[in-house]
């Protein structure tokens, strides 16, 4: 399940070949074309750009044959580069898109280059991330079909090697390209979408000097007539920065970024920033209303609060928050950026939602479709939820961008944490963290198992984020008591979990939104409801909102066994 759906898809019959496309977002005069990049990888490695993107644009992008919702093929004719420009272009005509901005990254960075010097009229504005050139991947290299004995390093770019070791060519590369730490997710997402093409597709799309360009590249730099921007990070293993500063010392009015750091799809490893470049770029329309502060002007101090919608508790907790920040401050003004099902609970308390809560994607819905019944693994719910995190974190900055805040709450609000430590240059009010559980421990507890590994590898990161950057969170407050924390280590190497929270974190009890002294007296409790005093009484409860209501229907379900083994 996505963060954000295409509006259309299908397949397009060009030259020979069929592609595949999607469409997403606004259907204006504003385009991007999101180009794809060597068959190894589907469009899909655009999904931390696309609902960002389509807030705005038009967003189109596509699979050439051989990955993806392409046609499954080993003819080498489909991977000529510029025939996979054509396609490009075709698509754009089929779609009745005149001229659109263009993205490249990788292979794609080469297919915009030759789009932009082929068809002038057709490509804007140019973004490269992380280009090579056409020799990368197409160029003779007789060792290429040699067979060896063994295989180390980059040895392993050998046709024999695909043919006979795939899984653990795709485990390999896709470990060049993400090269930071904590990038298992983005690793694995990878590998899966390789699976889709063949060993024998790859084969057929590389080495090959029949799949250059005609155009020389000298020629191709030099009658590119639009605006062009390339990003590259330093630490890129796949493509030399060399290629992007020799791009810019022979074109001295493209514009370059350099990341020290990033890997190769610096992209998905730094979203949040590529995505405020590429808006910048191309030009994300400013929001029809917007605030702005003068800095000595008198105001009442304004508050955003973003609570989780991964079950109720958090948003009753946080509205019992707002109703004593009210005792205590009573000219504040408190708004909500919030989702279904929060905003049903906040509207009938007659609270202040922002009018971007609209927009964000559901993180419940991802959540029901992740559950089994009554069952949810939720590290790995957590996992796949980084996608809609983002665009979410995307729409947040939008939201404080257009009204200056004195302070943000997150409840949870794991994308929010997330991305302000990725980018603490982002942060201009005070963040409070609330959270009632700090880290991951697995399911699995042998130690070498793999979600032992991947529960560690999400703790060390954010144990090092916090570490790092101290000053992102103003202040940490666990709900609970130090004595609830699990006496364990967040993983082998790593702190002891209650050690860790008592130095990060203030606990500070549970926070009820109701007095529980009410409720102290049982037996006036259950004549009050009408209950009788001398009957057994069974309260069920399940925590999860939606997802639990597959078991309470199962206690419903089991009532009448109940109700005739024990008719008192």
């Amino acid at each position: 399940m996505r963060a954000l759906e295409p509006t259309e898809s299908g397949q397009l019959a060009t030259r020979g070949f069929r592609i595949g496309y999607e469409v997403f977002g606004q259907t204006g005069d504003l385009c991007l074309l999101l180009l794809p990049t060597w068959q190894i990888s589907p469009s899909r490695h655009w999904n931390m750009q696309v609902p960002y993107l389509a807030r705005s644009f038009r967003v189109i992008t596509y699979d050439p044959p051989g990955i993806g919702n392409g046609q499954r093929t080993d003819d080498a004719a489909a991977f000529e580069l510029d025939r996979v420009v054509d396609y490009g272009v075709d698509l754009l005509d089929y779609l009745g898109v005149g001229r659109a901005g263009v993205v490249g990254l990788s292979m794609g960075g080469a297919y915009g280059l030759w789009m932009a010097a082929r068809f002038p009229e057709r490509v804007s504005k140019l973004f490269v991330i992380g280009t090579v050139l056409p020799q990368w991947a197409f160029a003779d290299d007789p060792s290429f079909w040699v067979r060896r004995g063994s295989y180390e390093g980059w040895e392993k770019r050998n046709a024999n090697y695909w043919r006979d070791h795939y899984q653990d060519w795709l485990t390999f590369f896709m470990a060049q390209i993400f090269s930071e730490s904590h990038s298992t997710k983005a690793i694995e997402d990878a590998v899966a979408w390789a699976n889709e093409t063949t060993p024998e597709i790859l084969i057929s799309s590389v080495v090959n000097p029949r799949l250059l360009p005609a155009m020389p590249l000298t020629d191709a730099i030099e009658v590119i007539q639009c605006p062009v921007r390339l990003m590259h990070a330093r630490d890129d293993r796949i493509a030399d920065i060399a290629t992007s500063r020799g791009l810019a010392e022979a074109r001295p009015n493209w514009q370059l970024i350099e990341f020290d750091a990033g890997g190769h799809a610096v992209h998905i490893r730094n979203a949040a920033r590529v995505n405020l470049e590429l808006g910048g770029f191309f030009g994300v329309p400013p929001s029809s209303r917007r605030m702005l502060r003068r800095a000595m002007a008198k105001h009442p101090p304004r508050l955003l609060i973003v609570s989780s919608p991964v079950g109720l508790g958090h948003v009753h907790r946080d509205l019992a928050i707002a109703r004593e920040l009210r005792r205590l401050e009573p000219e504040i003004e408190i708004d909500w950026l919030a989702q279904d099902p929060v905003t049903r609970v906040l509207q009938a308390a007659g609270e202040t939602i922002h009018p971007l809560s609209s927009e964000l994607h559901s993180e419940s819905a991802l959540c029901e479709h992740l559950a089994a019944e009554h069952e949810l693994h939720v590290f790995r719910a957590y996992r796949e939820l980084q996608e809609t995190f983002l665009a979410n974190f995307m729409i947040f900055l939008e939201a404080v961008r257009d009204r200056p805040y004195d302070a943000w709450v997150g409840d949870e609000a794991w994308e929010l944490d997330y991305y302000l430590h990725e980018n603490p240059e982002l942060k201009t009010a005070p963040f409070v963290f609330i959270t009632d559980f700090v880290g991951f421990l697995p399911i699995d507890r042998s130690r070498d198992s793999r979600e032992s590994v991947l529960t560690s590898d999400y703790n060390a990161e954010m144990i090092e984020q916090v570490t790092r950057y101290p000053h992102v969170r103003d202040r940490s407050i666990y709900i609970g008591d130090y004595d609830d924390l699990v006496p364990e280590r967040f993983g082998p190497g790593l702190p002891s979990i209650p050690d860790w929270v008592q130095e990060h974190f203030t606990a500070v009890g549970y926070v009820a939104p109701f007095d529980p002294a009410d409720y102290a007296d049982t037996p006036a409790v259950r004549q009050r409801l009408g209950h009788d005093p001398d009957r057994p009484l069974i309260v069920y409860a399940v925590g999860g909102t939606a997802v639990g209501q597959h078991l309470l229907r199962k206690a419903i379900a089991a009532w009448p066994q109940i109700r005739a083994s024990r008719p008192q």
